[in-house]
């Protein structure tokens, strides 16, 4: 079997950086420094501004804009600053932000999917879309995305990035349908419905938060639904809109406490049913303490909404989604329990209630973990699923099982070897003896799969699908 690795690489680059909220701690401290402000002249702080001006505008698109959105968060708790100048407010929007590099650990765990717009293209190409982990500061993972051509022989010519970075923001008046929520929330142990009886027909998060907030004092088992009802709130949002930033600079950051420490591993997969595109991504959320399942939902990489999947199956991480549904019904594989792959069906897409065993450890280089590599992809001959494999020394390899069309609880063939394995120029990295994917890509009876290289840097390799097929016994 004929693998061909790509010159083409990612590599992070601390030069990606992003502009924070600088929060800081104490009680004193935003007050301190508003003092010290308060005594400059208005020509020290003209020469002060246009030094950062000088300094930080060619990283960020409209600096300014980011420290005036930043002063008001500072005048909204601290009055009597808005009879400030202008350069004046600027310097103290300046003071309470930051820099953050969102790959300065690493650029890893890429997926990939046929892109959305498919236009100006010669014969025989393909335009598509990488997503991929970034990791910065304090190893909180984002997520950012590429977009690339593959022409008809294999070769990839990835878009040129502009090398600006724009963190996407919460839509803070998106409007919840009570009735939408209570199916959600009343699935969780201990949830009073009767607190939704306070809340209007619809509502933002933020009002929600505050009605239930003066009418749950007191009451400790109203307080405990308050919390189900607010964490809910918090963990699914919608992002927005964003047509107006390039793909490359999107950044997709933490925004809810369940996923502060970082987004992991997303999983995209364009989804198909009755004629209509969908791209979904399940993503691990992690808070420092707990995993969960999030997914992603967008059809244009434009509108995101991001929503938390339930259900007693949802335990482990690595979630991939079906490219669509089989039998009527959703289908996910999955990992539990850290080691085995499973399979699941549902429904409901964001209730998952139970699952049942597919593969379990066989050969040596997947005797400590099992996973998926990603959403299964078509083929006339079944379901082609990349799977990874830990074995001894945590070495990571990624191979390959074919299920069947029809009922993908029937593994029909694998691979008896390893379909790829980290050289001696890859094993060196953020986490040694790594190759990982989260996706793969059929073009023209080729397979792209994007790679992970030791967690530092993301390369591609391509294969034959016919001579992969044929491999499997």
């Amino acid at each position: 079997m004929n693998i061909i690795k790509s010159p083409v690489k990612l590599l992070a680059s601390s030069k990606a950086v992003i502009v924070q909220f600088l929060k800081l701690p104490g009680e004193n401290r935003v007050t301190n420094i508003l003092e010290r402000v308060k005594i400059l002249g208005e020509d020290e702080i003209a020469s002060l501004v246009e030094s950062m001006r000088m300094e930080f505008s060619e990283r960020h698109h409209n600096i300014e804009d980011i420290w005036s959105s930043h002063f008001d968060m500072i005048s909204a708790t601290h009055p009597g600053l808005k009879q400030f100048s202008r350069n004046r407010k600027w310097l103290i929007g300046g003071l309470f932000t930051k820099e953050y590099s969102i790959q300065a650990a690493a650029l890893f765990n890429p997926s990939i999917v046929i892109h959305p717009d498919q236009s100006g293209l010669s014969n025989g190409q393909m335009r598509f879309l990488l997503s991929l982990r970034a990791t910065g500061e304090g190893h909180i993972s984002s997520i950012v995305f590429q977009s690339g051509i593959l022409d008809e022989k294999g070769n990839i010519l990835l878009g040129k990035a502009s090398g600006y970075f724009t963190c996407l923001s919460k839509d803070e008046k998106k409007l919840w349908q009570k009735h939408e929520v209570k199916k959600w929330v009343t699935r969780s142990s201990g949830f009073d419905a009767r607190l939704l009886d306070l809340l209007p027909d619809q509502f933002t998060a933020r009002e929600a938060m505050d009605i239930c907030r003066s009418s749950s004092s007191g009451n400790l088992l109203m307080y405990d639904s308050e919390i189900i009802l607010t964490d809910f709130l918090d963990a699914n949002y919608d992002l927005l809109e964003s047509g107006d930033i390039p793909i490359s600079e999107k950044v997709i950051f933490p925004l809810a406490r369940a996923e502060s420490m970082g987004m992991e591993d997303l999983r995209l997969v364009r989804f198909e049913e009755n004629s209509k595109i969908c791209y979904y991504g399940t993503y691990t959320a992690y808070n420092g303490h707990e995993i969960r399942t999030q997914l992603l939902k967008t059809t244009d990489f434009n509108h995101f909404a991001i929503r938390t999947l339930t259900g007693p199956a949802i335990k482990d991480k690595g979630m991939a989604l079906f490219p669509v549904k089989i039998n009527g019904r959703y289908v996910m594989i999955s990992r539990q329990g850290g080691e085995k792959i499973n399979l699941m069906y549902s429904d409901d897409l964001y209730y998952w209630n139970d699952f049942q065993v597919l593969l379990e450890p066989e050969f040596h280089w997947e005797m400590v973990q099992m996973g998926n590599c990603g959403s299964p992809i078509k083929t006339a001959e079944g379901w082609l699923v990349l799977i990874h494999g830990v074995g001894m020394m945590r070495t990571y390899i990624i191979s390959a099982m074919l299920l069947d069309l029809d009922d993908p609880s029937k593994v029909l063939r694998r691979l008896k070897m390893p379909l790829l394995k980290a050289d001696t120029m890859e094993r060196e990295g953020y986490v040694p003896n790594v190759v990982y994917t989260c996706g793969l890509l059929e073009h023209n009876g080729k397979l792209l799969i994007p790679y992970a290289m030791s967690d530092a840097a993301t390369g591609f390799v391509t294969v034959d699908l016919m001579d992969l097929l044929n491999e499997m016994q």
